[in-house]
């Protein structure tokens, strides 16, 4: 089968950073599904891995955590899948990635691809949704409502890096299932315009200090303080920030890789602070890791009642070496406007 991996850990620019390869096909077994991939999307985790984490001696290493694809085979143990299924999913960081014709894929973190999107519009769904659904309701605990309900709480959400792929969810699964109110931050018009059109609520520009810009709405009666904080980028810039903005017993959550953070400073105010990771189930076999499978499950019913719509920012065209090249080169910029998305071999 067609594959793209790499060897060794190469600047981008190097052409054998990434190179087409061909390796042998998997076989299904157990919970796996055996999946031929239609399209992908690239996030930051990817090339951070080919920066750091060699391929094993005299292999190629094979990486990428967002799919969509076709099941055409299923292990003796699988119960909720069959051959013919549309899927989408992020995978395992642990296992071979989606940068292949067909992977392996354990059911429990799949999800059935909605019916209304593209192969490629799905695809740059998986990974930040899982990521953005488990900060927003598992480690920020905002409350879930029925969407369309309307109501509004008390909540307020400052969403740093708002214009990137987590961000775009996020943004909307809080909006769609919270009665929060949403500050996105953003400083180029481009960036502005996309967190706008997915519901933000306010938008803040991170180039400068937040906490006038956001005192400023709170003076003139446009917003509560903020309770909850989804850090998504240079937590380690603005955590300051953060510890005077919450309110007290505010939430901090995560997902970037700060070098330090001094989190005494959060004490007086007996704030918290949690690290997202959404490979810890697949990583640990975790005995609840089906949460992923239901919550892509519920996020792609809300996709095709139009309460959710795609992420994808920009197509490539098709999934080879070059392409992907040049999809990681553009994130290692950090000025990527929701998802980069492949689609076909």
């Amino acid at each position: 089968m067609k594959a793209i991996g790499y060897s060794e850990s190469l600047p981008i620019t190097d052409e054998n950073a990434l190179i087409d390869i061909e390796l042998p096909q998997p076989i299904a077994s157990g919970r796996d599904l055996l999946v031929q991939v239609k399209a992908v999307a690239v996030n930051p985790v990817d090339y951070k891995i080919r920066q750091n984490v060699p391929a094993e001696a005299g292999e190629y290493k094979v990486i990428g955590w967002d799919a969509v694809g076709e099941v055409v085979a299923v292990g003796e143990a699988v119960a909720g899948f069959k051959s013919g299924d549309q899927v989408f999913y992020a995978g395992d960081l642990t296992r071979s990635g989606t940068n292949a014709e067909f992977q392996l894929v354990d059911e429990r973190i799949v999800g059935h691809k909605p019916q209304s999107l593209s192969d490629s519009e799905a695809a740059a769904l998986p990974l930040t949704t899982i990521t953005a659904w488990e900060l927003l309701f598992e480690h920020l605990q905002l409350r879930q409502q029925s969407p369309g309900d309307g109501r509004k709480s008390n909540d307020v959400v400052l969403v740093v890096g708002a214009a990137g792929g987590v961000g775009s969810i996020l943004i909307q699964l809080a909006k769609t299932l919270t009665g929060a109110t949403v500050i996105a931050t953003a400083s180029r018009e481009a960036s502005r315009n996309w967190v706008q059109a997915l519901g933000a609520d306010f938008v803040v520009d991170h180039r400068e200090p937040l906490k006038p810009q956001i005192d400023a709405l709170i003076a003139e009666g446009q917003v509560g303080a903020v309770t909850h904080v989804a850090s998504l980028n240079a937590t380690q810039q603005y955590f300051e920030s953060y510890v005077e903005l919450l309110v007290p017993f505010g939430r901090i959550a995560l997902i970037d890789d700060p070098d330090s953070l001094d989190v005494m400073k959060i004490k007086p105010k007996s704030l918290s602070v949690h690290v997202e990771f959404m490979f810890a189930r697949s990583m640990h076999q975790a005995v609840d890791m089906d949460a992923q499978h239901k919550l892509l499950e519920q996020v792609s019913n809300l996709v095709d009642q139009g309460y959710i719509r795609t992420t994808a920012g920009k197509h490539l065209g098709i999934i080879n070496a070059e392409n992907l090249r040049a999809a990681h080169a553009e994130l290692e910029t950090g000025r990527a406007v929701g998802k980069v998305v492949l689609e076909g071999f």
